[in-house]
């Protein structure tokens, strides 16, 4: 029938292909085909579609719109500058006045000072210390302290067997005493607690401003921690090689 004999003359023929670049055109480039231009006209019907959109709502704008956006991304030659966030400093209003006034050279020796006061305080504090040259095999504190074997252990307030003689227990322990040192006790570890908290601020202080002046070399750094009220920022700065 007629469908099998064109599908028969259909195989027989040859493929269609389309002309090419000739050959003294090539300095042209490639030749546009129907596809390419197809291509080329949509991308050029999009533009103009989109510029016609703009143009409309540029046309239909409210003169007093107003969006917070516009201020932290003013335009700058047409472009927006997206404004960074201003990093607060956390420093308290002590620090500040520290460091305004003092170098860190001061900060430091007194933070040195502080150290040594609260660590000699602590290093013989409760401690009874004994230096002999003869056997401890024989030793008897209780002899060598001249007290009752019971009081042995007691740091302070160890009376002596005369005292234990001549006054009664109760009086030579007596609890207005016990009371009494108590309180002075009470009192050194007050002021023991103080020096170690002078000491904790100094050394935050002093690393604040050490940061400041590392801040103030010409070397690129990345921020790794931010700054507290209790600590100084840390940085990361690039390596650089001592000429």
């Amino acid at each position: 029938n007629m469908s099998s004999f064109r599908k028969a003359l259909k195989s027989r023929q040859r493929n269609h292909h389309e002309r090419s670049q000739p050959g003294f055109r090539k300095h042209l480039g490639l030749l546009e085909k129907k596809k390419d231009y197809k291509l080329r006209a949509d991308d050029y019907h999009k533009k103009q579609n989109t510029l016609a959109a703009l143009r409309k709502k540029a046309l239909e704008k409210n003169p007093d719109e107003f969006y917070f956006k516009m201020i932290s991304s003013p335009l700058q030659d047409g472009v927006h500058i997206i404004k960074k966030p201003k990093e607060v400093e956390q420093v308290t209003e002590e620090q500040k006045k520290v460091m305004r006034t003092q170098d860190i050279k001061y900060v430091e020796m007194k933070r040195v000072a502080e150290v040594k006061s609260f660590e000699v305080t602590e290093k013989f504090q409760n401690v009874n210390v004994f230096f002999f040259f003869f056997s401890v095999q024989s030793f008897s504190l209780a002899d060598h302290l001249n007290t009752a074997p019971e009081l042995v252990d007691r740091v302070y307030n160890r009376p002596t067997l005369e005292t234990l003689e001549t006054k009664s227990i109760q009086g030579a322990v007596d609890p207005h005493s016990v009371k009494k040192l108590a309180k002075q006790r009470k009192h050194q570890y007050k002021i023991l607690s103080q020096r170690i908290d002078r000491e904790k601020k100094m050394f935050v202080i002093s690393q604040k401003i050490q940061t400041r002046k590392d801040l103030q070399d010409k070397c690129k750094k990345v921020k790794v921690k931010k700054e507290t009220t209790s600590s100084a920022a840390i940085y990361k700065f690039e390596a650089k090689r001592k000429r």
